[in-house]
């Protein structure tokens, strides 16, 4: 207790703490930016922490992280481009609630789901910290293959236009992953010759072409640019009724929980966990019909998980000195650049730096509560801009996105290539959800699927003999299966009703 006072009192010191709000709208900003992100702001501010002392300094990174991890949702929502991976599933049904001119409800819920997911994640991973890292640390390269091909699954299985497209649509993703330098050999593949495509297709030149770029080519072919209005005068709090926050709870904590799990697994993140929070909850929803179409259940899930992954990803990164992400790495970075090292020793060696961690991300949590409510009225106003001035200047940040992470103009012809791409899933009916997944996870997948088939003598056999390996596979193979198996069953059981009805029938006329 001695130690997380001590690491509060020096949080809330005038200047430490005015970092940490500064940081906190940072990220927000950030995050809401497409092609930009809180991680990418983690990165580039990384070296003005060197002359800071490391709670001060870690404070910073984190509040820029759980700031852009939150904002993501402002562009998902209102435009209809995911800030950041982790909120790709967010515009499927938070964009389609902005042309319905429920913005503000959008926002309001994903405010709420966010800022929940993220304190519960903190506490959780506070206490329970060594434990789940130890869980984690038992999964080896075949749960790791096995969780990452269940995920895809699951969202092919539950692509609007049937099974065959998504798996089409994920099978694409598979393939065009593939190009660069293979894992493990680092032979380079599919590239032609061409030096810019070693290091394969860049992540933010794939979202903004598919997303963004394409959506404005899409508008302007079919002449729909009419500004969706949007009235907040009569919004009461965030904009949620009761009742849906009621009907949302399951919903909510499942997200959670698979969020917090995801997140805690090494290597994997909210880039995974949102997009299977959304497929979990169209699965179990009793209107699945109405997801894609601005399903206020859709925003809860996405949300929910992907900022219980902020807690889940700290959890190997404290307990076992493993980066639970992208973000995780460089804030592992961060404190070696200290001198502290990371494992299970921290606890004891650097208290004060653990608690300063979690206390940050639950003082970012708040702080990003309160500027997004505040500002969430605020948010909307991006609508009443013209689309032909909006429109330019997507573009240009578009442009600039994909320039700051690679610094190359090659992925300019990415962008306008990923965008094309795009308009021909749409005329082929390919979901973009389970081909952006299959995208993410397919160096993962490869990387475990090489390593396990490596590590023992017995080939592929310990993929479907380890128990939570078998477990994931089955789970994946009924979710390909049972969109077909299910009706099939369905109609069996009305014709054996109607089969026995009949008999009855037959009978009470014989006997009369």
């Amino acid at each position: 207790m001695h130690d997380i006072l001590a690491s509060f009192g020096i949080l809330l010191q005038p200047a430490t703490f005015a970092l940490i709000t500064i940081s906190t709208a940072l990220g927000i900003v950030l995050g809401a930016i497409p092609g930009l992100s809180g991680g990418l702001g983690v990165a580039l501010l990384l070296p003005l922490t060197f002359g800071m002392e490391p709670e001060t300094g870690l404070a910073m990174l984190i509040s820029i992280w759980v700031g852009g991890i939150s904002g993501a949702m402002i562009g998902s929502i209102l435009l209809g481009i995911p800030g950041s991976p982790s909120s790709i599933a967010t515009t499927f049904d938070g964009y389609p609630m902005t042309r319905n001119g429920q913005a503000v409800k959008a926002l309001g819920a994903s405010i709420t789901a966010s800022f929940f997911s993220t304190v519960l994640s903190i506490l959780i991973a506070l206490v329970l910290s060594p434990l789940m890292a130890r869980l984690a640390l038992k999964m080896g390269p075949w749960e790791y293959f096995s969780l990452g091909f269940c995920a895809i699954s699951l969202v092919a299985a539950l692509a609007r236009d049937g099974v065959f497209h998504g798996l089409a649509a994920a099978a694409f993703g598979l393939i065009l992953a593939s190009v660069g330098f293979a894992p493990i050999d680092g032979n380079p593949r599919f590239t032609f010759g061409n030096l810019y495509l070693n290091s394969g297709f860049d992540l933010v030149s794939v979202m903004l072409g598919l997303f963004a770029f394409k959506q404005i080519v899409v508008d302007f072919a079919k002449g729909e640019q009419q500004i969706p209005q949007v009235d907040s005068s009569d919004i009461r709090g965030f904009g949620v009724t009761l009742k849906e926050y009621k009907d949302n709870i399951w919903n909510i904590f499942r997200s959670f929980f698979i969020g917090l799990w995801i997140g805690f697994l090494p290597g994997m993140g909210s880039s995974l966990s949102n997009m299977v929070a959304y497929a979990q909850a169209k699965s179990a929803s009793r209107h699945p019909e109405k997801f894609g179409k601005g399903c206020i259940d859709g925003v809860f899930a996405s949300e929910a998980s992907n900022n219980a992954a902020v807690g889940g990803s700290l959890i190997p990164m404290v307990a076992l000195g493993i980066p639970g992400d992208g973000v995780t790495a460089i804030l592992l970075g961060g404190l070696m650049i200290h001198g502290v090292q990371a494992g299970p020793l921290l606890f004891d060696n650097n208290p004060e730096i653990v608690y300063a961690l979690f206390l940050t991300s639950l003082i970012a949590a708040v702080l990003v509560l309160i500027m997004q409510f505040w500002g969430m009225r605020l948010f909307p106003a991006i609508l009443k801009i013209p689309y032909h001035y909006l429109y330019p200047a997507i573009i240009v940040l578009g442009f600039m996105g994909v320039f700051v992470g690679s610094s190359t103009a090659f992925n300019y012809i990415l962008l306008l290539g990923f965008a094309g791409l795009g308009l021909v899933m749409d005329r082929f009916r390919l979901p973009v959800g389970p081909f952006l997944l299959a995208f993410i996870l397919a160096p993962m997948l490869e990387l475990n699927l090489r390593r396990g088939l490596t590590y023992t003598d017995d080939g592929i056999l310990p993929f479907f003999t380890r128990p939570v390996s078998t477990l994931l596979l089955a789970a994946a193979f009924f979710s390909i299966v049972s969109p077909y198996l299910l009706p099939w069953l369905k109609a069996r059981k009305v014709k054996k009703a109607e089969a026995n009805a009949q008999t009855s029938r037959e009978s009470g006329a014989n006997v009369n």
